[in-house]
């Protein structure tokens, strides 16, 4: 079950993300968030913490918390969240389409493999749209020796759950890797993108908390609906 402040950090961001509180206003006080959410003001703290790292706030001394633009979906560059865990906290309305879903081995060079390094793996090619237009293309090569079989129900919904709910699999860490590039013919058909198009590819290889390799993904989404945050405090060298 969720903890109190990470319910009421959810339920602002959907306010934020249709508007309800507008960007360029400032959220209600700390006082007023504790008496409509009937909780402590350091839980409300803790949720504006929240919202403050994720992008959403400004925090200005003396007058409050200033909600910032939100043109775009703000996915963090740190954790590893699934796009259904994205879905829920922006209220997304997502459709998923299974586009591939077969037998075959790790792409070497997308990945910087080693020539003979062959990884068996299931690949799930997956189609998020959201409000009718095409956002993600998902690629998913999850190695078969840790999960050796992925129904098309399974891709439909989500890996993550399958393997934590369903497997017993505890993941543990990741690495990603930003690049913008020129999106190529059939990711602008499937994106329905204009030429001379820029997507952006976030490459992603997770492994299990005992270190075994699970999943290498590539996502490709669209430039003009994403944005990728990170929280940067200053260090004195």
């Amino acid at each position: 079950m969720a903890k109190k402040h990470e319910m009421i950090y959810r339920d602002l961001v959907r306010k934020i993300t249709h508007q309800l509180y507008q960007s360029g206003t400032f959220l209600p006080s700390e006082n007023e968030l504790a008496a409509l959410y009937g909780a402590s003001r350091e839980t409300v703290r803790k949720a504006l913490g929240s919202l403050l790292e994720n992008g959403f706030i400004h925090k200005i001394k003396g007058k409050g918390s200033l909600v910032l633009g939100l043109d775009k979906y703000a996915f963090p560059i740190s954790g590893l969240t699934s796009y259904r865990e994205l879905d829920s906290l922006f209220d997304m309305h997502t459709d998923t389409q299974v586009l591939q879903l077969a037998q075959t081995t790790v792409p070497q060079t997308l990945f910087h493999l080693e020539a003979d390094e062959e990884l068996p793996a299931t690949y799930i090619q997956r189609l998020r749209i959201v409000n009718g237009e095409p956002l993600v293309i998902d690629n998913d090569y999850v190695l078969t020796n840790v999960v050796p079989h992925i129904s098309k129900g399974v891709a439909q919904d989500s890996l993550y759950r399958y393997f934590e709910e369903t497997l017993n699999l505890e993941i543990g860490y990741g690495s990603k890797e930003f690049t913008v590039v020129p999106a190529t013919e059939g990711q602008r058909q499937i994106l329905k993108l204009p030429p001379n198009s820029s997507v952006v590819s976030v490459k992603g290889i997770t492994h299990l908390q005992d270190n075994t390799l699970l999943q290498f993904t590539e996502s490709i989404h669209r430039a003009d609906k994403f944005k990728f945050i990170e929280h940067a405090r200053r260090k004195m060298l």
